[in-house]
């Protein structure tokens, strides 16, 4: 359910906005996309695993909180940051 370091790093890599950039929120909006994905592939065939929802429901909620942020510092990367990820909005 979780994403490995490499697989990680390679969406760290993939989204950075500069060189060692990790903490942008578009690095965290992508890794936490990555995850949200992960946990929709594991409800599929774990359908009443409610602990694991919750967890889903917490990630699905601090990313929107990362895009509020992103879309009053600036709307055009928050436009670019959905576009890319296909987050519906």
């Amino acid at each position: 359910m979780s994403i490995t370091a490499q697989r990680k790093a390679e969406v760290i890599k993939t989204n950075a906005t500069k060189a060692g950039d990790t903490g942008s929120p578009e690095i965290q909006v992508a890794i936490l996309s990555e995850r949200i994905n992960n946990l929709t592939e594991h409800f599929k065939t774990h359908v009443k695993d409610n602990h694991s929802r919750r967890g889903l429901l917490k990630l699905v909620s601090t990313r929107r909180a990362l895009l509020d942020y992103l879309k009053k510092k600036d709307e055009a990367r928050y436009k670019a940051l959905l576009e890319k990820h296909n987050i519906r909005r």
